[in-house]
């Protein structure tokens, strides 16, 4: 029981990190001493620390009280600083990952080689890693006599669907805002936490789709901005070409900007991000790997298009004044 729960602590802070993690997947991790919880993280960003570092410096730190560790950035960096220095304190620690250590030297060192030379007590994971070059770390675990268990693995596997659909392919998902009455009306509804939010999944978009009455309305720039990102390519969606060029979704710099009455150019490209209302997404939801909505508290009385898509919600959490929620088609 105790598994299940840790195991789904560590699930929930890598869905916050869901998209921003590639070309990496999403992975949490909990570690704990006795029961309690020592220290919880994930990984962040492509490059950062996975999400077993994140959680074992943390760790050190709430369990020594060293500050020497915090300014360390670097994976090698860290694991080098715990190489000297753990005298052994993780000996009677558990540690919860949502997916099979690393085991191989990329932009960081392995994972699995950090946590046998802690002298983990027992690592429990979630799903297994069938990436030929980063697994390998569970029996890099057994052979240093490190006591292997696993829970939650349906969940730990949705949790990495998304990254699954992107290395072997393209990710699409679509993103929307909605009142809690489930109208979804158009315009700006998220709260200025939700705003930077959709602005860092931007910046790891290479395409951004919108409908083309949403450009006429709005007149949007659909840029980074807020996070000082990059802007992906956009494809305006629509049967006429007729817009303001003036406007300044046109004047974004190293951008291209399509405007086409089908979908044929988002097979060009990995990531794509799709933004709009009812319409848009009755009309292309068939394409759609992810949902994510933006609950806001409002009610509308307004007739606006309600989803007509049978969802199966992954994961919410707060942004601000909104929820935010990662759902897929129910299968």
């Amino acid at each position: 029981m105790n598994d299940d729960f840790f195991m789904s602590l560590a699930i929930k802070q890598a869905w916050k990190f869901q998209i921003l993690t590639l070309p990496n997947p999403p992975v949490g991790c909990v570690i704990t001493q006795n029961n309690m919880i020592i220290s919880i993280s994930a990984h962040k960003k492509s490059g950062s620390p996975h999400g077993e570092v994140g959680a074992i410096k943390q760790a050190y730190y709430n369990l020594t009280q060293d500050k020497n560790i915090l300014p360390l950035e670097t994976s090698q960096d860290i694991h080098n600083f715990l190489y000297e220095n753990h005298n052994n304190i993780f000996s009677n620690c558990e540690l919860y990952t949502t997916l099979e250590p690393c085991n191989h030297y990329g932009k960081t060192p392995p994972c699995s080689l950090l946590i046998s030379k802690l002298n983990f007590k027992r690592v429990i994971i979630g799903a297994k890693d069938d990436n030929k070059i980063a697994s390998g770390g569970i029996n890099s675990l057994i052979k240093e006599n490190i006591k292997i268990s696993y829970a939650k693995e349906k969940e730990s596997l949705a949790l990495i669907d998304g990254f699954k659909k992107y290395q072997k392919n393209q990710l699409v998902f679509f993103k929307y805002a909605s009142t809690i009455n489930g109208v979804i009306t158009g315009g700006y509804l998220s709260c200025d936490d939700s705003l930077d939010d959709v602005h860092k999944l931007r910046d790891k978009c290479d395409l951004l789709v919108i409908g083309g009455n949403t450009v006429r309305k709005d007149r949007p720039t659909l840029d980074s901005r807020r996070v000082n990102g990059k802007n992906p390519d956009i494809l305006i969606y629509s049967n006429s070409k007729n817009f303001d060029k003036e406007i300044p979704l046109f004047k974004i710099k190293k951008r291209k900007v399509f405007i086409s009455n089908d979908l044929n150019i988002m097979k060009n490209y990995k990531c794509v991000m799709i933004e709009g209302g009812g319409n848009m997404l009755e009309n292309i939801k068939e394409k759609v790997d992810y949902f994510l909505i933006y609950l806001t508290p409002q009610i509308s009385d307004k007739d606006n298009i309600k989803p007509n898509i049978n969802l199966e919600f992954l994961n919410y959490e707060e942004k601000g004044k909104d929820i935010k929620v990662w759902a897929s088609k129910r299968k």
